[in-house]
This record gives structure tokens, C-alpha cells and sequence, in this order.
């Protein structure tokens, strides 16, 4: 009883202090730099910083601050997107709980990071940069930082649009929401549009999460993502028109999981890239890419950091590969290229859709030692493959302009062999009973996960009803 009553009395003291914190929380109005930094000496956790409406130029914002959980610090516009910050201008973040809101980084002539953020559990949330000549756009360090809802687009120059920093310990970030704008061919490498870790990093675990963003027209160069670190995840993401590849360039252990690649047989568009160990290719959706739907790559013998790995010990499964003319799968890309004589190995293919055009290619290449072909349907021959059966899947556009199962597909209870840590398909439905073929189990369901548009990422007071190309 005595300890009850102790307990009571800490919770209560808990919420009176939650009560005084929230009673102080002071509002502070800046209208430059300086004011920004002199009033981050004076504010405590849950107040705000409230940035005044208009053009900021040539403001390089300094803002070191530590909130509380339940009460960061905030700088956020006035109005969200009304701030406009220009010329020599960037925001360089640095504390812990600190939320950054409703900035537009517009064309800035600043040449080192747009949007910095160190620390642990901040969160930049609401924010554009557009053009400009950042070096990154958003450079990320810390732990347990978070980036949603923003916009990063039209990056010309050297370097990823964004970077994420791998350190000492896992980072645990989440970038969820988010809208990446068009991306110019750079035509050379270094464009880009996220890289998680670089070559030097891609041995340590970054169990970065990357989910529910919009890819669109990313053309920077052929790796669209470079994941360069361990244990990722990547899931839920859109591909809308991309010249180039999502790309496991480096690290280990990473999920590839219920992305939708749509191409509209775009030039350069393509899938997937692999390299390294342990992968995870599951529940994602390949539509109309050209340059292939997933490349398994050849490796070197006792590789350098910046070079190419063996792939070894993969799961491809219930993915879907539909309208491609470049081959679904490649099953050695890049061998014989200098010193590539490892081909992959202990390589899991199950369950997969490939319905290819009849002027397409279902393989490429030759599989090395150890591959476990099970359950896979395809519309189209391939000579001496095995464990594919050639049928028709009986696939029909549908809603989102996805092609889907008909219901007497010969997908519907054809999977094979046991993946019970495969619980759910791409639209999020449960992976019950007999396990369909492919990335749709087939369901009447409300369908949670689908191709993403513009109204479902980004900051909300951009382009919302509107087409992107309206920047």
C-alpha cells in the first residue's frame, strides 16, 4: 500500500511538473540569424521559436538547443513555406529534441549543407529545398533524427541530394513522407539522390528506415538510392519515372520490401541492383522499367571497400515483374568486368511473378553455386531455367493503374516452400491460409499501401491537387 502511495504521488508530481513546463512555454519572434542565436540562449524546453514571414538572405542559421521528450524546441516559419531563405543561406541544427518547421531553402548560393542535423531525436519536418548549390541538400548525422513530409528537388551539382552520416552506433533515423523532386542527369557518378553511408561506413550497422516516399523522375545517375552501410530497411516507397535503380552498392542485411517501381518504359528506369550478403527482396512491384527489374551483381575476390562484393545469401521472393523488355532478373550483372569472377551464391528465387513482354527477356546471365529456384510463374520461356513455370498469370490493370491477379489467376494458393516472416503482400494485406504467387495476395481488403502521389508526401502547403512541375 505504502508503495502504491508513492507511486501516486511521483506521477502526480510528474504531471504538475508536465503542467508548469507547459504554462511556461514562451513564444520568441526572430527575424534573422542573430536573433535566432541569441534567443536560443535564453529558451527552455517547449518553447518556440517563431521565424517572421518573408525573404531571409544571406542568414546562416546557428541553432544549438536541448528539449525534452514530450517537449522540444521548435523554429518554425510563421506562415509554413513563407520563409524564404536565400543567397549565402543554410540551417545548421545541433542539440536534442529540436523540431524544424515550415522552411523553404529556395536557389540558395551557399556551397555547404542546406539543412544540417546533428544530435538525437530531432525532427525536420515541413521543409523545401529547391535548386541551389548545397553540396547535400540534407545532411544528416546523430541518432534517432527523423525527416518527413519535405521536398528536395532540382540539385545540379556534385554529391547525393541527401546524405545520412553512419557513425559509431546504429543511427535509427526514419525519412517517411517525403517528396524527391526531379533530379537532372549529372552524367557522371555522384548524382545521387539519397546515399545512406559511404564505402568506408558500409560495414556498420545504420538500421536506417526509409519509408513512404515519393521517388519522382530521380535522373541523377544509375543508383537512385546508394545503400553504403548495414541492416536498413526500405519499404513502402515510390519509383514514379526514375532513370536509374534503387542500388544495395554496399553493407550487408538490408530489407528491399513492398516498393512500387513504376517506369512508364522511361529510359534508364529500371528495379533493383544487389550487392553484398543477406539481402531481403520482397512483396515489390516492377512495372514498365527498361534496364531490368533486378540485377544480381558479380563480385571480386577479396574486395576493397569501394569495391564490388559477392552476393551471397539472398531472398528474392513474391515480387511482381510486369511489361518489362530488359531481362526480370540478371543473374551476374558486371561479370568479367575487371577482376568480377564471383558469381552469386546461395541465392533463394520463390514465389515471383514475372509477367514479361513477348519481345522481353525472363533471365540474363548465368546463376552461380547454390540457387533455390521454388513457385516462380512466368509468361514467357527462359532455356534451361528451372523451378518457373511457364503459364499465363492472368494479370488486368486495376485500381492505381496496377495490374493485378485476376480471380482465376493461376497465382491464386500456387506459392511454395515456407516464409513465415513474410506476414503481409505490398497493398499490406495479410499473408494467410495458401500463399498467392507474387507481391498481391489477393484480397477484397481495404488496401493500406499503394503507388504514392503528391497529395500523400511533402510539405502540405506544396503542390497538393497540383502537378510537381509546377516548382
Amino acid at each position: 500500500m505504502l508503495k502504491l502511495a508513492v507511486n501516486v504521488k511521483l506521477a502526480t508530481m510528474a504531471a504538475l511538473w508536465l503542467l508548469i513546463l507547459e504554462a511556461s512555454a514562451k513564444e520568441f519572434r526572430v527575424r534573422s540569424a542573430a536573433e535566432i542565436a541569441r534567443a536560443s540562449t535564453k529558451v527552455k524546453p517547449g518553447d518556440t521559436l517563431v521565424m517572421a514571414n518573408g525573404v531571409w538572405t544571406n542568414q546562416a542559421i546557428d541553432f544549438k538547443v536541448r528539449g525534452l521528450a514530450g517537449k522540444p524546441i521548435t523554429l518554425r516559419a510563421e506562415t509554413p513555406g513563407k520563409v524564404m531563405l536565400v543567397g549565402e543561406s543554410s540551417v545548421d541544427i545541433c542539440g536534442e529534441r529540436v523540431v524544424v518547421s515550415g522552411l523553404f531553402l529556395n536557389g540558395s548560393t551557399a556551397t555547404g549543407d542546406g539543412i544540417k542535423i546533428l544530435g538525437a531525436n530531432c525532427r525536420l519536418t515541413e521543409c523545401a529545398v529547391i535548386a541551389g548549390n548545397h553540396k547535400f541538400f540534407v545532411h544528416l548525422y546523430g541518432v534517432s533524427n527523423r525527416m518527413d513530409h519535405c521536398y528536395l528537388a532540382g540539385k545540379t551539382n556534385d554529391s547525393p541530394t541527401m546524405e545520412i552520416e553512419v557513425e559509431s552506433q546504429p543511427n535509427y533515423h526514419l525519412i517517411d513522407y517525403n517528396h524527391f523532386g526531379s533530379r537532372p542527369p549529372l552524367r557522371r557518378n555522384g548524382g545521387e539522390t539519397m546515399r545512406v553511408g559511404y564505402s568506408w561506413q558500409s560495414m556498420s550497422n545504420s538500421c536506417t528506415t526509409v519509408e513512404r516516399n515519393l521517388f519522382d523522375r530521380c535522373d541523377g545517375e544509375l543508383e537512385i538510392i546508394s545503400n553504403k552501410s548495414c541492416e536498413n530497411v526500405y519499404r513502402f516507397n515510390t519509383f514514379l519515372d526514375c532513370a536509374g535503380m534503387f542500388t544495395l552498392r554496399h553493407g550487408n542485411r538490408c530489407v528491399v520490401e513492398g516498393n512500387f517501381f513504376i517506369g512508364h518504359h522511361k529510359r534508364g528506369s529500371g528495379g533493383i541492383r544487389v550487392i553484398g550478403e543477406d539481402q531481403v527482396i520482397i512483396n515489390n512491384y516492377i512495372d514498365g522499367v527498361e534496364n531490368g527489374g533486378i540485377w544480381l551483381t558479380a563480385g571480386i575476390i577479396e574486395p576493397k571497400l569501394v569495391e564490388y562484393f559477392q552476393v551471397k545469401n539472398c531472398l528474392i521472393a513474391f515480387n511482381t515483374f510486369v511489361d518489362l523488355r530488359g531481362p526480370a532478373l540478371q543473374l551476374d550483372a558486371g561479370y568479367r568486368a575487371p577482376r568480377r569472377i564471383l558469381r552469386p551464391e546461395n541465392v533463394t528465387i520463390a514465389n515471383n511473378v514475372f509477367a514479361v513482354r513477348a519481345d522481353g527477356a525472363l533471365l540474363a546471365g548465368t546463376e552461380g553455386e547454390h540457387f533455390k529456384w521454388m513457385g516462380n510463374l512466368a509468361s514467357v520461356a527462359a532455356p534451361g531455367a528451372k523451378g518457373i513455370q511457364v503459364v499465363d498469370p492472368k494479370l488486368a490493370r486495376a485500381d492505381n493503374d496496377l495490374w493485378r491477379p485476376a480471380s482465376d489467376s493461376p497465382v491464386r494458393g500456387a506459392a511454395e516452400g515456407s516464409f513465415p516472416k513474410i506476414k503481409t503482400d505490398m497493398d499490406g494485406h495479410p499473408r494467410t491460409g495458401k500463399l498467392d504467387v507474387g507481391s498481391d495476395q489477393i484480397s477484397n481488403a481495404y488496401v493500406e499501401l499503394r503507388p504514392l502521389t503528391t497529395d500523400d508526401v511533402g510539405p502540405s502547403w506544396m503542390f497538393r491537387g497540383e502537378s510537381p512541375n509546377k516548382q
